[in-house]
């Protein structure tokens, strides 16, 4: 029976050390790419990480920019409801007086015809606002008749 070291072929010792010079030169290849990957990745870390805290400084000017128009807007908001607030008043204090100068001259029937003036004006601008909107179909159905 045949033991397996008689059945392998035997090589001579310089050809083992020939092929022991490529597998070193391999590895240490390796190795250099090896490195040379491992700092492209630190750098692409520390690119991911400056990246990152730049768009939170971006991000954290963009919500205070926000929050300050946010502001402004309010406080303008604000100063138009009280000026609205203050023409209410002119006009409540107009129509009072209005109507305490035509009682004084006699006439204590007119505060009704005012309301009904009233009404019938709120009526008209209602019929008008109707109209305006009928008006662009009626002027193209004009212009298909001719």
């Amino acid at each position: 029976m045949a033991t397996p070291d008689s059945t392998a072929p035997s090589l001579p010792l310089s050809t083992n050390k020939e092929n022991i010079t490529p597998i070193s030169s391999k590895i240490s290849e390796l190795n250099e790419s090896r490195s040379e990957l491992l700092g492209r990745i630190q750098s692409l870390k520390q690119d991911l990480q400056s990246w990152g805290s730049k768009l939170d400084t971006q991000v954290k000017v963009y919500r205070d920019e926000l929050s300050e128009l946010k502001k402004t807007l309010n406080v303008e908001v604000d100063q138009l409801r009280a000026e609205f607030q203050d023409l209410r008043t002119t006009l409540q204090q107009q129509q009072e007086d209005v109507t305490a100068s035509l009682r004084n001259l006699g006439l204590q029937d007119v505060s009704g015809d005012v309301q009904q003036v009233q009404s019938k004006e709120t009526k008209i601008e209602e019929i008008d606002k109707e109209e305006q909107q009928l008006l662009p179909e009626e002027d193209s159905g004009k212009v298909a008749e001719n």
